[in-house]
């Protein structure tokens, strides 16, 4: 048999997927033949995104054995072949997200016709909840569960989506119009990102010690970890997150510092100090210390209990927990997979919503129009009726990008800035 003829298999050591030369990878451009060697090294495994660093080769005889013990901890299932798992249906609406905007999108789309198939791609569980209600929870008194308005599973039967949930979208490949997933390649017609966009961490505070509250899982640990005694809690950031969120813990009895870079709580929303000024002496009454002009420079564990906290101007804290909340970054990754143009978000038509590349739509906190991003929960809709319109072949709703109020929940003094 010559060497041409012998076809190599290489498993991932991650998740026991196999590559097989003979069969290539087709989804990502790998035709069958392509020999491991000449993979490019930015391929990632299509089942868990490791790179090709990751794969060694497989003894001849011994794939089937070495990928049923490698996939022991995954729940992903295999075939006599130890092929990754293949989904066969093209979904006219594919949508990446499991969050407001994705459901809207799904509501609207559905809503417009009966007959469109759509499939959602979500990292958690898809629930459905009101993200602005994270910062006032606790005044509130709202209960984890009683965040929950629906559950991920209830909304997909109800609006006849296929969901799956806790599955991570690795990449996209356009000229296959497919997405990479943890579960293998998905194929659509139509593809909406709306993945909407993480928190941002300082890199000099160690991720481990600091809280991160955009997601409502995000916010559950937070609570537990709160307890139900007072705590004391440093809040890094007085945008309008922090600043809300520090209001909040301090209604629930919590004692919190809140520090930022500029003199004055949200700086950037209240361009009048007299409004700053107001809700600062509206907070006198709760254990609220602000410090502006503040800079976090260290974080370490404390030898008795909590954080040791060193500032600028030489000053120390000692607190329990620390929320790191400045500011939100857009998820890059599948756009650049994508070649999909790119200004501090995903770049769409300011009027339709298309991405640089035809059929393919986003909306919510990931896009990015002349450069500006849109962190706010009321264009969500309109976005949504301007993408579907398009997809079920309607007249355009045109999108019209405008400034929106918003509104500060910060309960002791509300306040709406236009």
């Amino acid at each position: 048999m010559s060497m041409l003829e012998v076809w190599r298999e290489y498993l991932c050591k991650a998740c026991g997927y196999i590559y097989n030369e003979r069969d290539g990878d087709v989804d990502s451009g790998l035709a069958p033949g392509t020999r491991f060697e000449d993979i490019p090294e930015d391929w990632y495994c299509p089942i868990c995104g490791v790179t090709k660093t990751d794969f060694v080769l497989v003894e001849a005889g011994r794939a089937g054995a070495l990928s049923t013990r490698s996939s022991a901890s995954t729940s992903l299932p295999r075939d006599n072949n130890s092929s990754r798992r293949s989904i066969k249906k093209i979904y006219d609406v594919l949508i990446v997200g499991g969050g407001t905007a994705a459901w809207k999108i799904a509501e609207v789309l559905r809503a417009t016709s009966q007959d469109i198939s759509i499939a959602m791609v979500s990292q958690c569980e898809a629930d459905r909840y009101d993200k602005p209600l994270l910062s006032v929870a606790m005044a509130r008194n709202l209960s984890l569960s009683g965040l929950v308005k629906e559950t991920g599973a209830a909304a997909a039967l109800r609006l006849q989506v296929a969901l799956f949930s806790n599955t991570t979208a690795i990449s996209v490949n356009t000229s296959h119009q497919a997405l990479r997933t943890t579960l293998g390649s998905i194929h659509y017609q139509h593809l909406v990102i709306a993945q909407g966009a993480r928190s941002v961490l300082p890199a000099h505070l160690p991720a481990e010690h600091c809280w991160r509250i955009n997601h409502l899982n995000q916010y559950a640990r937070f609570r537990n970890a709160l307890g139900s005694t007072p705590r004391r809690v440093l809040v890094i950031g007085a945008g309008l997150i922090g600043a809300e969120l520090t209001n909040d813990l301090a209604l629930a009895g919590h004692h919190v510092t809140l520090v930022d870079i500029a003199p004055r709580p949200l700086a950037r929303l209240l361009t009048q100090a007299e409004q700053a000024e107001a809700l600062l002496k509206a907070w006198e009454p709760l254990q609220i210390e602000f410090l502006g002009n503040t800079e976090v420079l260290e974080v370490k564990p404390s030898s008795v209990q909590g954080y040791d906290v060193r500032l600028n101007h030489g000053r120390h804290v000692t607190v329990d927990e620390i929320v790191v909340a400045t500011g939100l970054k857009s998820c890059d990754r599948l756009a650049n997979s994508a070649n999909l143009a790119w200004n501090n978000g995903i770049v769409v038509d300011s009027t339709t919503l298309v991405t640089s590349t035809e059929g393919i739509y986003a909306l919510g906190d990931c896009i990015s129009i002349a450069g500006e991003t849109s962190r706010f929960i009321e264009p969500i809709g309109r976005q949504a009726r301007t993408i579907a319109s398009q997809i079920v072949g309607d007249a355009l709703i045109p999108y019209q990008n405008q400034r929106v109020p918003v509104r500060i929940k910060t309960t002791s003094l509300p306040l709406t800035v236009k």
